[in-house]
């Protein structure tokens, strides 16, 4: 069952707050903690708290501080997207969203109000948050002044562009719709969605839309004079007050706000003696224009009345007063406790609240969107503290992952070098290392130097190994790594920086070996792309490997896969799909797929299969039609790695994906191999991924 929901919109004012009431509502009454988080903020004012929330969090007296229940301001959140931080934007929201998710039974998630400049940026970036979060959406649309044809095409468009940025969509409600077009809007609309996606349809209600006049002083600012009990009335109608009195008082209408200069005494008792005549319609309150303050006797006459409507004054003339209470939109309050009920009743009267809750608890997320699997990361690695050990010290990269990895608290680390000069050049980095929180060793002037050596010796003597070749290679950093990680002195160890591949990876194959019943000893790489997380084998070791070591590398990527969260759909890659392509080295991934099947019948996979036929579902069903694997293939596996090195750094080059790894399979304690071109990021993921490999072994 989904633990959440996201309510997204596409423009201002269209009434979230109904269906954020109403689904916090309805939640309340199946679990026992319900947390709320609107990710980006729109105070009114600076310093001020959000409205929304401030009502949210008091009506259903939710134990949650005010600080947990957002991440950014709406401004905060535009200069970081203008600075080229979304990524940071985006992480940070995770974080928050991970903090309640683990609090709480479930969690009410709200985008943003579109009331900021940029539109479309705040657009993608709610899906964006939607689809990193792997959350369902509630989607809602505002029917105010649209015809039927543009609430129909704005519905189908708004909902389309959702699907095309992997948001999934649970319910299209359409809200403020005028009664007379409902019944045509729902008999279009519901012959072009599927039959999976709730319609909802919510008319248009003055209660709701309707302002009160503690709103309208809020907005107008100026001096309450009387009725300070009664700011809760709500503002359905207003007028300006310029005609003599007798055709005044025929405009008067339910809940009316009457606005007229201080000075027309005669409108002002008029509208006051209406209010309390059992013939007129109740007046909402008044609002006097122009600074002019009613005259002391007139003041004197108001304060004897029984009860007086609010009565407000203010400096602006009547012409900008009526344009300026026009264009107030109407919020529900925390003490607004009437609409809160109004706006409950309404979601409850307007969608299908048993079929909603069969929605989310069969609510599946589709993939894994890269910066969730980085926070997955960050969490698995530090559900159980491991120890890595990184041998090259002497690079600016590795002491700058380090200082990151340290300051997180996410590992303990072993850094192989010169301690002086470790804490020379971190020092230099303005990264400065504690050597209270960093083990530093120089591997000759080690005190486990000796006992190393002898342990290599009788490891290897039966390969010509003297204990004075020993002493000689446990000189060298990987050497010195490994044999750390084959002692059980480290869990796990990153090199590669400076080093080959092979310098990195031959003292592991030498005396860690492979694990049971693995022949081969392969890689992956996590690819981070724009929407999802692909798995890549192997791109960094087995230049040619055969159909019996390709399926078993198949196996092993499958099984890593599943490990870090991503559903395996093993695709096996060849020039040609199906059985179209004849040649030895099609017909080798025809045999490994055959392999795969036999030997692990519980995996989806599909060979020989072309990349375009893999990952594009309108290509992959056209070539292969009903395969489970074809077009939402998650883990590619590369028949030689010439095609699997050049197609990952393809990829990572023309997508801008974050490839994590290579991470190195079949090993009994995991050493991963980096590249010399590696960032400080490439270093600190592929120590989490090793710190999480070794709490697997």
């Amino acid at each position: 069952m989904s633990k959440a929901v996201f309510i997204a919109t596409a423009e201002p004012y269209s009434g979230k707050s109904v269906v954020t009431l109403g689904l916090v509502h309805l939640l309340l009454g199946q679990a026992q903690r319900v947390g709320y988080f609107k990710p980006i903020i729109t105070p009114l004012a600076d310093g001020q708290p959000d409205y929304h929330i401030q009502t949210v969090l008091q009506h259903f007296q939710l134990p949650l501080a005010y600080p947990d229940t957002y991440a950014y301001t709406g401004q905060e959140a535009l200069r970081m997207v203008e600075a080229g931080r979304a990524g940071e934007l985006l992480d940070t929201i995770i974080h928050r969203f991970k903090q309640l998710e683990a609090a709480h039974d479930f969690v009410v998630v709200e985008g943003t109000d579109f009331v900021g400049s940029s539109l479309a940026l705040e657009l993608d970036l709610n899906w964006q948050v939607a689809r990193n979060l792997s959350v369902p959406v509630v989607l809602l649309i505002s029917g105010l002044d649209k015809t039927v044809e543009q609430l129909v095409n704005a519905a189908l468009s708004i909902r389309r562009d959702a699907l095309e940025s992997e948001v999934q969509v649970l319910a299209l409600v359409l809200n403020r719709v005028a009664p007379a077009q409902l019944d045509e809007v729902r008999t279009l609309l519901r012959d072009q969605l599927p039959s999976e996606t709730q319609l909802a349809l919510i008319p248009e209600s003055p209660a709701l839309r309707s302002p009160t006049m503690q709103e309208i002083h809020d907005q107008l600012g100026g001096e309450l004079l009387f009725g300070a009990d009664q700011l809760t009335n709500p503002v359905d109608h207003f007028i300006n007050g310029s005609m003599q009195v007798p055709n005044f008082l025929l405009r008067l209408e339910e809940n009316v706000l009457i606005i007229t200069p201080g000075d027309r005494a005669d409108l002002i008792l008029s509208a006051l003696q209406a209010n309390m005549s059992a013939s007129y319609p109740r007046v909402a309150g008044l609002v006097l224009t122009s600074g002019y303050r009613p005259e002391d006797s007139v003041l004197r006459l108001i304060e004897g009345l029984p009860a007086a409507v609010p009565i407000l004054l203010v400096e602006s003339g009547t012409f900008q007063t009526t344009t300026r209470i026009g264009n107030i939109q109407a919020r529900i309050g925390p003490q607004q406790t009437k609409k809160i009920r109004l706006a409950i009743q309404t979601f409850e009267r307007h969608l299908d609240a048993p079929r909603l809750l069969e929605q989310l608890s069969t609510f599946a997320p589709r993939g894994l969107t890269p910066h969730m699997f980085q926070y997955q990361l960050l969490q698995w690695a530090r559900s159980q503290r491991k120890h890595i050990v990184l041998p090259e010290g002497n690079d600016d990269r590795v002491l700058r992952a380090a200082a990151r990895l340290l300051e997180q608290d996410v590992v303990s680390l072993t850094i192989l070098g010169d301690p002086t000069q470790i804490l020379a050049a971190a020092k230099r980095l303005g990264r400065p290392l504690d050597p209270q929180r960093v083990q530093l060793l120089d591997p000759a002037a080690s005190a486990l130097f000796q006992d190393f050596a002898e342990t290599l010796f009788e490891l290897r003597r039966s390969k010509g190994v003297t204990l004075e070749m020993a002493r000689d290679l446990m000189t060298d950093v990987s050497y010195f790594g490994s044999m750390m990680v084959y002692k059980g002195l480290a869990d796990g160890m990153v090199s590669g920086a400076v080093h080959t591949t092979q310098h990195t990876i031959r003292p592991a194959l030498q005396f860690i070996k492979t694990r049971p019943g693995v022949s081969v000893v392969s890689s992956v790489f996590f690819m981070c792309l724009p929407d999802r997380v692909a798995v890549f084998g192997d791109c960094a070791v087995n230049p040619n490997p055969t159909a019996e070591q390709l399926a078993e590398i198949a196996i092993s990527s499958a099984d890593s896969s599943r490990r870090f969260g991503i559903e395996p759909r093993v695709a096996m890659l060849s020039y040609s799909s199906g059985t179209s392509g004849e040649g030895a080295d099609v017909d080798k991934v025809r045999q490994a797929t055959q392999l795969v099947r036999q030997l692990r019948p519980d995996l989806l996979v599909e060979g020989p299969i072309q990349y375009d036929a893999a990952v594009d579902p309108a290509v992959g069903q056209q070539k292969l039609p009903g395969s489970p694997v074809a077009g939402q293939a998650s883990v590619l596996i590369f028949p030689d790695l010439n095609t699997g090195n050049n197609t990952y750094k393809a990829v990572q080059r023309e997508t801008g994906a974050l490839a994590i790894g290579p991470m190195l399979q079949g090993l009994n304690k995991p050493v991963n191999d980096l590249s010399r071109g590696c960032t400080v990021d490439d270093i600190y993921n592929t120590v989490l991924l090793t710190a999480i490999q070794a709490q697997g072994q």
